[in-house]
């Protein structure tokens, strides 16, 4: 009887050791069915802005300090003139281990637009000090503008949790 408890203590602890092995799939991942370029577009198009310009390729690692080659894309428009602070950036990183890399260099480029309004304008420098930084999976958000909040809603239902 005992030989018969111990075999099946010893099962289910296997069993119990199996199922938790066989769980560890990888985490739920979110996407967008939306490219960063529809996403951007989308958001402009129900949240008003100023005129936005597409930041080009060789501009990010100066306006961002960011190697553009971790992203796997990315939209990013900012301001066509120097008095508004208006910026949406969405920046899908291709490993999910340069996410914190790619958080910190999108935190700087917002530090960078406080302190180039903060003596300048007060309005704008309000709204660059009340940035947003969203970040969902692989995606980054960043969104400087006095309706952040609302661009920030339309972002958040471009995403489905698979």
């Amino acid at each position: 009887m005992k030989k018969r408890m111990i075999f099946l203590m010893v099962t289910i602890v296997i069993g119990l050791v199996m199922i938790a092995g066989c769980s560890k799939d990888k985490p739920s991942t979110i996407e967008s069915k939306l490219t960063a370029k529809e996403m951007v577009d989308q958001m402009v198009k129900e949240v008003e802005q100023p005129a936005l310009m597409e930041l080009k390729s060789d501009q990010v690692k100066d306006f961002y300090n960011l190697d553009p080659e971790k992203l796997e894309e990315y939209s990013i428009r900012i301001p066509m003139m120097n008095v508004k602070t208006n910026e949406i950036a969405i920046l899908k990183v291709k490993d999910v281990k340069d996410v914190p890399a790619v958080e910190s260099a999108v935190k700087e480029r917002a530090e960078n637009v406080k302190k180039q309004f903060e003596h300048y304008l007060p309005d704008q420098y309000e709204n660059a000090k009340n940035y947003k930084l969203v970040t969902k999976g692989n995606y980054v958000l960043l969104v400087i503008s006095d309706k952040a909040d609302e661009l920030v809603k339309v972002y958040d239902n471009f995403f489905n949790q698979k």
